[in-house]
């Protein structure tokens, strides 16, 4: 099962204001790398209601490369051909498009899938399928609304679900859980 998490934390409700993006990579269902990095904003401001969520200020960010300073060497390689996955992955998806256009910057054909969809479908008796809540509800220990460990635990439950599915090929995964894969 070959795919890369991906989780961003915005500085503000516009989404082209990425401040901090973590990805991991999988590759047959284990972790081979991951990559995290702070965002200089394009507008340097933070809403103070935003640093509540994920701690981030203006001081963290200001010395922080721009989104387009890591996307063509770090971020572009680092996903590849692979398909991305996102708890909310309209959101996620829409910083990264949004970001992309910011700093016009040609937007890639890029599959995706959305976790808290195949979250749903996996474990519907549960009420919350919020990334928080379904990590307390499995017992997962990480640093909410941290772009990396958001990241990982995104992918902690797509392993999750593949084992609860059985099915290890992340199309029958998919298939089997009726979350469709999406393009832009």
């Amino acid at each position: 099962m070959n795919f890369v998490t991906i989780d961003f934390e915005t500085a503000k409700y516009s989404r082209e204001s990425a401040c901090a993006v973590g990805l991991v990579n999988y590759q047959d269902g284990k972790v081979i790398d991951s990559f995290y990095s702070l965002i200089r904003p394009p507008i340097l401001y933070i809403r103070p209601d935003f640093t509540d969520i994920h701690g981030l200020t203006v001081e963290d960010v200001k010395d922080a490369p721009n989104f387009a300073d890591i996307w063509e060497n770090r971020i572009k390689p680092f996903i590849g051909g692979l398909p991305l996955a996102a708890h909310n992955a309209l959101f996620d998806m829409g910083v990264l498009r949004e970001v992309l256009e910011w700093y016009e910057i040609s937007i890639p054909r890029q599959k995706y899938f959305c976790t808290l969809a195949l979250s749903r479908r996996t474990w519907p008796e549960l009420e919350s399928h919020a990334l928080t809540t379904l990590a307390e509800n499995f017992g997962i220990v990480y640093n909410a609304h941290n772009a990396l460990d958001d990241a990982m635990t995104c992918g902690r439950l797509v392993l999750m679900s593949a084992e609860k599915f059985g099915f290890f090929h992340l199309e029958e995964l998919l298939a089997a859980a009726g979350v469709g894969m999406e393009s832009f």
